[in-house]
């Protein structure tokens, strides 16, 4: 967190006064500042899982990691508006300098948390420990990861170009195109934990564990897809801003299953696995803000998000592939 604070800072002061530099300097300073922030914030998501993995029950994992990932949606709906009307009233120097101000937060408090107030479960609650990283080679990880890739890139979507299409495509202004591209963040708060309790449920119900897993996958995936479609075609600005929205939370409340279902075929390696799976998201997020504006000037807007739900549809049919590898201890502890 810490990090991420003096690299912002850094990055406020790119061509300001004594540290003025040519714009395509600039360009390249700003590219590498984003980039460490970038290697600052990788530790989150593996740590976050590791935590979930060894104080959370298998059967609770689901809507554990749901409430994680939820925060997501919380920050990235406050954002808009909140980063909107300060760079209007002040400027983006100080726009991305009150970006930096939750990090300040979340540093005072891990610097006041102790090791032993951090909650543990009992000895015969943890994962059997294994000596080597075989279950990261297995089909479903490997099919795990690219499906997650493939969530991410159309997730990123949303994250990077959706404000800019509220504006560019949709002839909005810039604060009402906030508060619409606030909209998605705001139902994802509700969908991610949604997706992980009904997850949770659904592996303690009839379905079991293989598919209470992929139940909320598939159909999320599926619904983003077809939402996101129907969201590039349609006519009216305001019924596009909904389907986008609601294609936004389908998207993103299968992320409670992916990590559960992670954590399961890792078991006391989900750190690293989560760091693995994490980068493939990541790497959907690379591709996806480049490549999407590059479609959408050769091919258009809606041509571009077909493609988008295209790959929507097909992390969701990965899912026929994936299973946890423990599935008799899971339907064990669901007994239990």
């Amino acid at each position: 967190a810490v990090w991420w604070i003096v690299t912002t800072t850094m990055l406020t002061m790119v061509g300001f006064s004594w540290f003025r530099i040519s714009t395509l300097s600039a360009l390249l300073t700003m590219l590498i500042l984003r980039f460490i922030i970038g290697i600052g914030e990788a530790p989150t998501f593996p740590a976050a899982a590791q935590g979930v993995s060894c104080w959370i029950p298998a059967i609770h994992q689901g809507r554990a990691n749901g409430f994680v990932v939820a925060a997501i949606g919380l920050g990235s709906a406050i954002a808009p508006l909140l980063i909107t009307g300060v760079m209007v009233n002040w400027g983006w120097r100080a726009a991305i300098l009150v970006s930096s101000l939750p990090a300040l937060l979340v540093a005072i408090a891990w610097f006041y948390i102790k090791e032993n107030e951090l909650p543990m479960l009992p000895t015969k609650e943890l994962k059997s420990p294994i000596k080597n990283y075989a279950s990261l080679r297995s089909r479903s990880f490997i099919l795990l990861s690219i499906s997650y890739t493939l969530q991410g890139y159309v997730g990123y979507i949303f994250v990077f170009w959706f404000y800019l299409y509220l504006v560019q495509v949709r002839h909005f202004d810039l604060l009402r195109s906030a508060v619409f591209s606030s909209l998605p963040w705001i139902l994802s708060i509700i969908s991610i934990p949604l997706g992980g309790i009904v997850s949770d449920r659904l592996v303690s119900g009839p379905l079991g564990p293989r598919w209470g897993r992929r139940a909320v996958p598939l159909l999320g995936l599926t619904l983003s897809g077809i939402l996101l479609a129907l969201g590039a075609h349609a006519t009216n600005a305001y019924l596009a801003v909904a389907y986008l929205a609601f294609s936004t939370a389908c998207v993103l409340c299968v992320e409670g299953p992916f990590w559960a279902t992670m954590m399961e075929i890792a078991e006391n390696k989900s750190g690293a696995a989560g760091g693995v799976m994490n980068m493939g998201s990541n790497i959907g997020g690379l591709i996806s803000p480049a490549l999407t504006p590059l479609l959408a000037s050769t091919m258009g807007w809606v041509n571009a998000l077909y493609i988008a739900a295209g790959i929507s549809l097909i992390g969701a049919l990965l899912w026929l592939g994936i299973s946890p590898c423990r599935d008799s201890l899971i339907q064990q502890r669901t007994h239990n």
